[in-house]
């Protein structure tokens, strides 16, 4: 497709502002070293290593109190958060007390432990969420400087459900500034750190929650992703994460809220460091809605259809798929045709290359109400004074603006995009959801990656900003691709078309970082993604502990 002259001015325009950034950026970070080397301690308490499940059965079951479990995860948090910096806000006293009163509510029941299994599945269980969901008496800030002083006076419909389960939270954990890049870093609370390597960046927008998590901090959590915000950090940090099939789990009670078409590919979804508390989670938060995914049912992974895509097809602007991570899905292939006697059919789907596009084009469109989303400046400024891009990038170099490069850059970009969708790129999008749908039906399961790198150093993703590619499927158009990228960033044309994902870790990598893939099925088949992650953990050995090292991720027979 030939560019227009304006295409071509858009495009040196863009191309400029990214090399000035980077310019800027490498001058500002080169003086910063981080000790990467540094370990995290071992975790030694036993009560950190059983399934949310497992600890509310002992709960139930009197072998253990709920203020011991509280007590073992604060014990865990003030040990590894300082270093990794995951939680911004704590609620220790409150969560004991509450964990005090599961305990004798255990202690007065009468109707056995099926009645509190039926009632309260997470009773007693701790849990963490991320800080722009509200959390009653905890900040909502999303990282932004402006609304350091706004404290939740309620619960996000989320939060309320996994309460109501008997979950009790400890806290909230960061996030990139407005939700919006790849880094959880901002500054009012500052930068997370990956617990497997402190010199690296714990993914965005959920990274605080997937750090903690991965850390051994928490068993639990809750994210939000609209374009890889659950499985980047989920992957980063060596645990699960699931993003629902749209319409099942409420997206309400979060900052900033969704506006426009980003209503209905926004989704809340659970992380955690074991499969087998991601189906209970998602029954929780989802409530009655999640009746229509059929949950319970069993999935019998030998009638399934498996599909593979290796690598992004060799997009200009992507980096490599890094050795390890193809070397891994090659043996999730082999693992799957020789265990199950599937066979796992290697694909290519072209109009993956336009995801960029049809991202933006659908995420730039009005809403059913005729509104269009809200600009990224506007959710910058908070009600407050117009931000200034331009201006904003002088008070940076000069150390004097509340907000990070990663904002900057995404309002510069915003001033020069246009949010035209054409017919050609609405035609791909909806060939593109035709042809997955056909593909995966009721009964297929597509592997891809979830990043093309293991974790990347901090501040490198301002860098290499198309790699979170992955999340959102490879792009070849380099114009649409820079311009899309750095204005919204975590993309992921997954949510665009519906379908369900879950990010499954698989072992660690020579260097102690962790390797994972992207499971994808058709709509309404979560069950399918689900249970193939849970077959792969038990074959892969799934979350790893930071404080021991790299771990070989060989498969072995479940």
């Amino acid at each position: 497709m030939a560019l227009t002259l304006f295409e071509r001015l858009q495009s040196w325009i863009l191309r400029t502002i990214v090399r000035m950034l980077n310019g800027v950026l490498m001058l500002t970070t080169s003086h910063r070293k981080s000790d990467g080397s540094a370990r995290l301690p071992t975790i030694t308490n036993p009560l950190l290593t059983a399934t949310a499940m497992q600890l509310a059965r002992k709960i139930r079951r009197k072998e253990v109190t709920s203020v011991e479990v509280v007590q073992a995860y604060i014990d865990r948090i003030q040990e590894v958060n300082p270093i990794i910096n995951a939680l911004v806000k704590d609620r220790f006293s409150a969560a004991l007390q509450e964990a005090s009163q599961v305990d004798k509510l255990i202690e007065e029941e009468t109707g056995g432990e099926e009645v509190l299994e039926d009632r309260l599945p997470l009773l007693g269980v701790p849990f963490t969420v991320k800080e722009a969901f509200a959390l009653q008496g905890m900040p909502n800030s999303t990282g932004l400087v402006s609304r350091k002083d706004v404290i939740s006076p309620n619960d996000a419909p989320t939060v309320a459900l996994l309460k109501r389960a008997g979950a009790i939270p400890l806290g909230v954990t960061n996030c990139s500034e407005l939700c919006m890049w790849l880094e959880s870093h901002n500054h009012l609370y500052g930068i997370t750190r990956n617990p497997y390597d402190l010199g690296r960046i714990a993914g965005g927008s959920s990274g605080g929650e997937g750090s903690i998590l991965g850390a051994g901090g928490s068993v639990i959590g809750l994210g939000s992703d609209i374009g890889g915000s659950i499985r980047m950090p989920s992957f980063f940090n060596g645990i699960f994460g699931h993003k629902p099939t749209p319409g099942i789990v409420p997206n309400e009670g979060q900052y900033p809220p969704a506006s426009g078409q980003q209503l209905g590919f926004l989704c809340t979804g659970p992380m955690c460091r074991y499969a087998d508390d991601l189906i209970p989670m998602l029954k929780i938060m989802g409530g009655s809605n999640t009746e229509r995914l059929c949950l319970s049912s069993e999935v019998d992974l030998k009638t399934l259809r498996f599909f593979s895509v290796p690598h992004n097809g060799g997009s200009p602007l992507v980096s490599p798929v890094d050795p390890q991570l193809v070397q891994v899905q090659r043996r999730v292939v082999e693992h799957l045709e020789a265990e199950l006697g599937v066979k796992v059919q290697k694909i290519c789907i072209p109009q993956l290359k336009y995801s960029f596009q049809i991202w933006g084009a659908m995420m730039s469109c009005p809403g059913k109400d005729g509104k269009t989303p809200t600009a990224f400046a506007e959710l910058m400024a908070d009600r407050g004074s117009r931000v200034w891009p331009l201006w904003e990038l002088f008070k940076w170099m000069l150390g004097l603006s509340s907000h990070t490069m990663a904002a900057i850059g995404l309002a510069l970009v915003e001033m020069f995009q246009s949010s035209r969708p054409s017919s050609f790129i609405l035609k791909q999008r909806e060939t593109l959801q035709r042809d997955l749908e056909e593909i995966l039906g009721t009964d297929g399961v597509l592997l891809y990656p979830s990043h093309p790198h293991l974790a990347p150093q901090h501040h490198h993703p301002l860098l290499t900003p198309f790699n979170f590619s992955y999340t959102g499927g490879p792009s070849h158009h380099a114009l649409h691709a820079l311009c899309l990228c750095l204005w919204y960033l975590a993309l992921c044309i997954f949510n665009i078309l519906g379908l369900p994902v879950t990010q499954c870790p698989l072992g660690l990598s020579n260097e102690g970082l962790p390797l994972g893939v992207q499971l994808v099925a058709g709509k309404m088949q979560d069950r399918i993604c689900l249970a193939t992650a849970t077959y792969l953990e038990k074959a892969f050995g799934g979350w790893r502990d930071p404080g021991k090292g790299s771990v070989s991720p060989s498969p072995r027979a479940p």
